[in-house]
């Protein structure tokens, strides 16, 4: 199929960006265009009007900032892939990256547009709540920053708001007590997730901390289990699968049963990956 027909205006600074949205209520923002493409394809999408942000500068910075990882909504991922700062500094994040999609899309996708699209398979808003991490919005009123913890709010829906144009996510950079884990299963590599796991922790002697386990795949949005990472924090790995408390939906990939016994493998996996890095 062909999309239905619009118009197109490439905004040169965030304030022409917001005003074009303030003046057009259905338009979309193109960055990498790998998910938004398709939607319009399909006419899942079908806006008045296209605002390519893509010559906007200074949206694609990779860099550590006071204490925390900022990166640039319009950092392709394979940037973010084979980035210094991101492998040192957010580690979970260089995990994530080489299951994205395939290196085509890794190659125009952006950070800020997986993010915004919100889309409840993928891996870096999993990442992005496991993290504790941050999302920076430029909007009519100035800029803002929204927790991870609040930014998802449903099936591809999020905190922006109609003008807002996501700048940038933050993270704690990583230390000598980081524990991060990574793990999904899909039916091919660089397909969406059947299911997934993203998961950070503290170090504490041997044990572990603040454990943040964020599954992606089983829910509208990613979905932390608080009862899986307290059993975690206190070393029992069957005691955190058995504290799952996830109810999956069915869909075209699986049942919800098997999703919910495949989050529990992805758990004794990534258990070992934050554990075995204690030993």
């Amino acid at each position: 199929m062909k999309p239905a027909p619009f118009a197109y205006k490439k905004a040169r600074s965030l304030d022409e960006a917001i005003a074009l949205l303030g003046e057009h209520k259905d338009a979309r923002l193109l960055a990498g265009g790998q998910s938004l493409i398709a939607t319009l394809n399909m006419r899942l999408s079908a806006p008045s009007l296209l605002i390519d942000i893509n010559a906007i500068r200074g949206l694609d910075g990779i860099a550590v900032k006071g204490g925390a990882v900022e990166i640039g909504a319009l950092a392709r991922h394979v940037d973010v892939e084979r980035s210094d700062v991101i492998a040192k500094h957010a580690p979970l994040i260089a995990r994530a990256m080489p299951h994205i999609g395939h290196a085509a899309i890794r190659n125009r996708g952006t950070l800020g547009g997986s993010i915004a699209f919100a889309d409840p398979a993928a891996e870096l808003p999993a990442c992005l709540l496991a993290l504790d991490g941050e999302v920076e919005a430029a909007g009519p009123k100035g800029k803002r920053t929204v927790k991870a913890a609040d930014f998802f709010k449903g099936l591809f829906e999020t905190a922006l708001g109609a003008q807002d144009v996501l700048t940038a996510i933050r993270v704690p950079a990583a230390d000598k007590h980081t524990r991060v884990g990574f793990a999904e299963l899909a039916r091919r590599h660089g397909d969406y997730a059947i299911v997934g796991l993203a998961a950070a922790a503290r170090a504490n002697g041997k044990g572990l901390n603040d454990v943040r386990l964020a599954f992606f795949g089983v829910g509208a949005t990613p979905v932390r289990t608080k009862k899986a990472e307290a059993a975690l924090a206190s070393g029992n790995v069957d005691a955190a699968v058995a504290a799952l408390d996830l109810d999956p939906p069915d869909d075209l990939q699986a049942t919800g049963m098997a999703k919910k016994h495949l989050a529990g493998v992805l758990l004794r996996r990534v258990a070992g990956q934050l554990i075995g890095a204690q030993q």
